[in-house]
């Protein structure tokens, strides 16, 4: 299941995903972050064959990630990738799917339930990108600012990697030399470091305002899940106020000693909430 698939999902766009699961049961989207060298498997190995055990799992590979193609020339990135995973469903004749987005992945999942709504079942999101505004915390958090520092000169290195992944998470062990060999061997070509450039230029390019969720919160009527970490130093917990308060079905969780990792840091716990909510009247 490692090597994973291949969908051309319009465009001449690939996406590279883990398919698991029965096929005749609800399809579940994982959707991962946007950090140097994330992918699905990086974020959700561990959670797919638990997820599997009750849906149809497709783990992908956002555009610009992982395997997946990184075209530089985009819209703003949630449009860009959500126009990508409504194709990977047109491929493989999925109509609806739940979604459980990490950070990127959670704006990526908000934008496809809002512009295709249609398509989008229950969301899962995990201290979601766009649909998080800071009311206290400073803007951009200690997370971002160093997410910014792994490409700036003199360019990448594994120390400025592992740095940045320390401040994912609660407990610094699960950074193991290991995980930042793997993630820096993704993120270090020049393919990913342009793919990074070019997503982080959409945010303030001519079509920015697709990327602020918050702003449209209000328009979704599916059932949403908001699972935050309380020690979130990427996107902090204050940034869950406004999405809980304006999303009509929203109900939030909230896991004391965690960072931005929840399917990995609170990882029997996550499962548990999520495939309960996902399986829920």
């Amino acid at each position: 299941m490692t090597e994973g698939k291949y969908a051309e999902v319009g465009g001449g766009l690939r996406l590279h995903y883990h398919e698991a699961g029965c096929e005749h049961a609800e399809t579940v989207v994982l959707l991962h972050g946007g950090g140097p060298g994330a992918s699905a498997w990086s974020n959700f190995s561990r959670n797919i064959e638990v997820f599997a055990k009750s849906f149809r799992v497709l783990a992908v590979d956002q555009p610009g990630f992982g395997k997946s193609d990184k075209p530089t020339e985009h819209p703003q990135y949630f449009t860009h990738s959500s126009t990508a995973v409504v194709g990977l469903l047109d491929a493989l004749g999925v109509g609806k799917a739940h979604l459980v987005g990490n950070s990127l992945g959670g704006g990526t999942a908000v934008r496809l339930a809002l512009d295709h709504p249609d398509r989008a079942g229950r969301l899962v999101l995990m201290g979601p990108g766009g649909l998080s505004t800071n009311l206290f915390a400073p803007d951009p958090t200690e997370g971002v600012k160093a997410l910014g520092r792994f490409a700036a000169p003199p360019g990448p290195s594994k120390e400025k990697l592992a740095a940045f992944l320390r401040l994912m998470v609660f407990d610094p062990a699960l950074i193991t030399d290991e995980l930042v060999e793997e993630r820096y061997a993704n993120a270090s070509t020049p393919e990913s470091l342009a793919a990074m450039r070019a997503m982080g230029a959409s945010f303030a390019g001519a079509d920015y305002e697709q990327g602020m969720l918050w702003r449209e919160a209000y328009k979704l009527r599916q059932r949403v899940l908001l699972i935050w970490g309380r020690e979130d130093r990427v996107n902090p917990l204050d940034g869950a106020l406004v999405a809980l308060k304006t999303i009509p079905r929203a109900q939030l969780h909230v896991f004391g000693r965690c960072g931005h990792w929840a399917q990995v840091e609170k990882f029997d716990e996550f499962n548990r909430l999520a495939l309960d909510f996902l399986r829920g009247e």
